[in-house]
């Protein structure tokens, strides 16, 4: 599963028929540390998601296996994000979050001598 923010919405009038009834959404996908990663991309909204939530989609075969009626998606969001608990140390070197983490701690460090 990945990430992304919920950016827009698609009104197509004419569709494949196992699509008709489902709503379409433009997502942009992102990183965990909620930064933008690559074009956005059209998904098929599984659980009612609204407008700018932070959510996570499948793609590929996984997508349409997300509907009884298997219509022919390459995305579809699968849930809403209400949190992420990052643990720092489980991060490559140099990602912006595990970066601004190691600053804050060099912060603590100094505050306390």
């Amino acid at each position: 599963m990945k990430a992304a923010q919920v950016i827009g919405r698609v009104v197509a009038t004419r569709k494949y028929e196992t699509l008709e009834g489902k709503k379409l959404l433009l997502l942009q996908p992102m990183t965990w540390e909620k930064e933008p990663v690559g074009d956005p991309i059209v998904a098929v909204d599984v659980c009612g998601v609204g407008a700018d939530e932070f959510v996570f989609f499948v793609a590929a075969r996984e997508a349409a296996a997300a509907f009884p009626d298997l219509p022919p998606v390459d995305a579809a969001v699968v849930g809403i994000i209400d949190g992420v608990n990052l643990q720092v140390w489980t991060m490559p070197e140099g990602t912006p979050l595990r970066a601004a983490h190691a600053k804050s701690e060099i912060r603590k460090t100094k505050e306390n001598e």
